[in-house]
Parts: structure tokens; sequence; C-alpha cells
């Protein structure tokens, strides 16, 4: 009688089946739950330091700029109508902040928790897939921008800068717009080897958007090139979301604007996910 030993059941010369794409579809599921809950109750510890951290430089550059050279400008003129310089800072400034509060979270916090403290490694080591873990850091970075926005916003309207009933709509808009961003720097946090690697983030990507997107001036002030490039930058289409929220008007061509920031988040998502991949296959 033959008999078959498990070291033979398999030949040598057997073809390795090839391993899954990096680029195939997000195998995600509601485990991205018990990551974020984790995020958040370590964050919660040190909840007051990071918001007061997170808010204090927004606020001095709406003080700094807002009535220092909002008293210089005056008036501003934004599709036809006058507004004053500080409701036109504080409408951009907001959504500065929310791309700042996302990156920085999924920028260095993200890039200790996988790289330097190996808490992604351990997590793994449950029955917790890194596709609900990178879904888990994207969601998480953005809850951490709206919570500062959410803050920033209640000392706009102490300040009386808006008080239109349409900033909910705006607070729904940052949302978005933490999502988006929040994306986007997990694409850089997969490619990392070490936190100086961000620098180029910030110098190539973030710097230049902040001056090139409304935040300041309105985009009229720049050269037809540069303003249709500009037009295409996440930050601008934000921008062009909340600044009429706070005048109380509703913005004109929205579904443009909101489905450039989709498009960057989802897509944004995408290679980010796709490089955490590769980079945890290697």
């Amino acid at each position: 009688m033959n008999t078959t030993t498990a070291s033979s059941a398999v030949s040598p010369d057997a073809p390795v089946p090839p391993s899954p794409s990096v680029w195939r579809a997000p195998e995600l599921s509601m485990r991205w739950w018990p990551v974020f809950l984790r995020n958040l109750l370590v964050w919660r510890k040190l909840a007051l330091p990071s918001l007061i951290g997170n808010i204090a430089e927004p606020l001095i550059w709406l003080v700094a700029f807002g009535y220092g050279m909002g008293a210089l400008v005056g008036q501003v003129t934004v599709d036809g109508t006058q507004v004053p310089y500080i409701l036109f800072l504080a409408s951009g400034s907001i959504c500065m902040s929310a791309m700042n509060a996302a990156s920085f979270e999924a920028l260095y916090s993200a890039f200790s928790r996988m790289h330097v403290q190996k808490t992604w490694d351990g997590i793994m080591n449950a029955p917790v897939g890194l596709d609900d873990i990178v879904l888990a850091e994207m969601l998480w970075a953005a809850f951490k921008s709206i919570f500062t926005v959410t803050a920033i916003l209640f000392v706009m309207l102490g300040l009386g800068i808006s008080h239109s009933p349409k900033l909910i709509v705006a607070w729904m808009v940052l949302i978005g717009c933490g999502i988006t961003f929040s994306s986007v720097a997990l694409i850089f946090n997969a490619l990392a080897k070490g936190y100086d690697f961000f620098t180029y983030y910030f110098t190539l990507f973030m710097t230049p958007m902040m001056f090139l997107s409304g935040v300041f001036f309105p985009l009229e002030q720049l050269p037809s090139v540069v303003r249709s490039v500009a037009a295409w930058l996440p930050l601008t289409n934000a921008v062009a979301l909340v600044r009429p929220l706070f005048m109380d008007r509703w913005p004109e061509g929205w579904w443009v604007h909101a489905g450039v920031l989709v498009v960057y988040a989802v897509v944004a998502f995408w290679i980010a996910l796709a490089l955490t991949r590769k980079r945890f296959r290697g």
C-alpha cells in the first residue's frame, strides 16, 4: 500500500501563488473602531494641552492679521460683496487649521505608532487587518482636526466675526476637509523613514498651498496661470465652500468644490493604503 508523507504532499516544483496586489480594493470592516477608540483613550489624558496647542497658533494668526492688518486693509471684495478682512481671514484660516491639525496627527503621531512604538505591529497580532488600522488612523486624524476647528469656531462666534446659521454646514465641510488632508498626509507617512522626511510635505505642499488658496488674500490677485493651478488645490476648494457660509450665503458651484475634495480624499486614501501595504510587505 502506498503512503504519502507530509513532506511529499507538496511538490517542491509547485508554483508559489502570487502575492495579492497592494493596489487591490480596500478590505475594510468595523474592526477599525477599536483602533480609533484606543487612540482616543490614549489622547484624552493630554486632551487639554493638545487642544490649547492646536488652537493657539491659528488664533494668533487671526488676531495679528485679522485685527492688525485688517485695520489697514479694511474691506475685501468677495464675489462682488464687501466684507471685513477679519471675516475674510477667519473663513480661510479655519480651513487652514483643519489642514494643519489633520496633517500633524496623520504624520507625526501616526508615524510614531507605526514605526517608532511599533503599535501597529502589536495591533495586527489581534484579528485586525492593516487596512482597518490605516482607516482608523485617517478617521482619527480627521476627528482631531474637527475637534480643533470646533473650538476655534466657538472663539470666532464669541468674537462676533460671524453669526450665520449656515456655520453648521461649514462645520460639516470642515469634517470633509480633515478627512481629505489626513488621507494625503498618510501617503507621506507611508513613505517616511524618519521624522525629517515630513519637511518635504510642509515645505513643498502645505506652505505653498497656504498662500495660493485664498486664505490671506483673494485669488484674483494671483497671475492667471497660478490661479488656474490653485483652483484645483484641496485647500482652495475647502475655502470656496466655507467662506460664503461665513457670509450667510450658499457657495456657488458647490458640487464642483465638494467633488474635488471627495476625489482627493478617495484617491489619496487608496494611494496611502497601497504604499502602507507595500511597506509592511517589505
